[in-house]
C-alpha cells in the first residue's frame, strides 16, 4: 500500500500542545562534565536547546509525512538525575489544524542526538532511551501518559 499525507484542509485550526521527553545515559564524569560545561565542544545544553528548537521547527522536513505548520512556541529544558543521566523535556505550542506530538517528539530526539555529539568524545557507549509523550492538548482527544 503507498504512503499518504492526511488530507487536513476541512479541520478549524485549534490551539495544540505537546510535551515530550527522553533520556540520555552517561558515566558519571561525563554527566559531571555536562553539568558544569566543561565539554571541549563547549555548553552542550545550550546547544542541544538550539537544536530542539530547530527541530520543532522542522519536523516536516524530518519526518515525510508531517505537515508543516506554523509552531509558535517551543521550551526545551534539562534536569539531571545524580550522575547517571540527563532527562530532556520539550513543550510545543501552535494553533492549526493538526497536533504538534511529532514536533515535541522531534524536539527531544535531536537535543539528545545534539548532546551525544557533543560528549561522544569522553564516552561512546552514551545511550538514549525512553523517548515518549508526555501529554498533547487539542484537537479531537486529549492524552496524558500515567506514569
Amino acid at each position: 500500500m503507498p504512503i499518504k499525507m492526511i488530507d487536513i484542509s476541512d479541520k478549524k485550526p485549534s490551539a495544540r500542545m505537546a510535551r515530550a521527553k527522553v533520556r540520555l545515559t552517561a558515566g558519571p564524569k561525563v554527566i559531571r562534565m555536562m553539568r558544569e560545561g566543561a565539554l571541549a565542544k563547549g555548553d552542550c545544553l545550550a546547544a542541544a536547546q538550539a537544536a530542539g528548537i530547530l527541530a520543532a521547527k522542522n519536523t516536516a522536513v524530518l519526518i515525510p509525512l508531517c505537515h508543516p505548520l506554523p509552531v509558535s512556541f517551543v521550551d526545551i529544558s534539562f534536569s539531571f538525575h545524580g550522575d547517571k543521566s540527563l532527562e530532556i523535556s520539550s513543550f510545543v505550542k501552535a494553533a492549526y489544524a493538526t497536533g504538534v506530538e511529532m514536533e515535541a517528539l522531534s524536539a527531544c530526539a535531536v537535543a539528545a542526538l545534539t548532546v551525544y555529539d557533543m560528549a561522544k568524545a569522553y564516552d561512546r557507549s552514551m545511550t538514549i532511551t525512553d523517548l515518549r509523550l508526555v501529554e498533547k492538548r487539542g484537537g479531537k482527544s486529549d492524552y496524558r501518559r500515567k506514569t
